[in-house]
């Protein structure tokens, strides 16, 4: 079951990026990545007025943790894209949001199988070829700083959301949420980027949202039915959903390394799965 939910995670956040950014290419990225964040945190709290929980401060306040690793992420992940270095910080900010969680969770006790452990390992590589654009890698030492910081922010989303409890609920979903929106407003104005929606095909941020409050809701499920290890690492496969997209739909060229990246992303599906 963590498997399916931490892939239902991955396709949902796949197809989320894929929509947010090819809107993206025709307008402002922070307004529609303001107006996704506005939808998620309205679908949270639907969600936490439909199905109540019993959460406790210590749970809003991971849900709060888990907002700030999103905005942060958000933030190092833009400025490296704003700065042309997309193709260093995209690989390493995907290969820390797996990383992280891992760590917290054998800090935690965790101890996944043989063949979780080398379907984590084929998972790593797969991760960055699929992220990498080669040809686009920018300043090389800037956007290692950018995508590392990045990989920390999405990375403590990941292991804080790992946190929160079956009873506690939707609520500290929501509360994530909303310092999420905050956090992209703050840091479009930081970085002088114009987050309030003004054009119509903005809107498409809406389906962003909502797929993207989809996976958090399937990756907070695969964590409370499974290892946290797996369940991040699985959910951190989306980058390869996203691809596939872009080749089907737009089709783009999917190049040699990402090849090799989405076969190795299939072994550690499959390594993880019989582990």
């Amino acid at each position: 079951m963590v498997v399916l939910l931490s892939l239902l995670a991955a396709v949902a956040y796949g197809v989320s990026d894929y929509v947010g950014g090819l809107v993206s290419r025709r307008t402002s990225a922070w307004a529609v990545a303001f107006v996704a964040a506005l939808a998620a945190l309205a679908g949270a709290v639907a969600l936490a007025l439909v199905l109540p929980g019993d959460p406790t401060g210590t749970d809003l306040w991971w849900g709060a943790l888990a907002g700030v690793g999103a905005g942060a992420g958000g933030a190092f992940l833009y400025r490296g894209l704003a700065a042309g270095r997309m193709g260093v910080v995209a690989p390493v900010s995907a290969v820390g949001a797996a990383l992280l969680p891992v760590a917290v969770g054998v800090a935690g006790g965790e101890r996944p199988d043989l063949l979780v452990w080398l379907g984590l390992g084929a998972a790593v590589p797969g991760i960055w070829l699929v992220s990498r654009e080669p040809g686009e890698g920018g300043d090389l030492a800037a956007g290692l700083v950018d995508g590392a910081l990045a990989g920390v922010g999405f990375g403590v989303l990941f292991a804080a959301t790992g946190q929160v409890p079956e009873e506690a609920g939707f609520w500290p979903l929501a509360v994530a949420q909303a310092v999420g929106a905050v956090a992209v407003a703050a840091t479009a104005t930081l970085l002088g980027g114009r987050w309030r929606p003004y054009e119509r095909r903005q809107a498409w941020g809406v389906l962003s949202g909502v797929l993207a409050i989809a996976a958090v809701v399937a990756f907070l499920l695969a964590t409370q039915s499974g290892l946290l290890a797996i369940a991040s690492v699985v959910t951190s496969l989306y980058p390869a959903v996203t691809v596939l997209l872009a080749a089907t739909l737009l089709r783009e060229r999917i190049h040699r390394s990402q090849a090799v990246g989405l076969a190795l992303c299939l072994v550690a599906v499959a390594l993880v799965a019989a582990g």
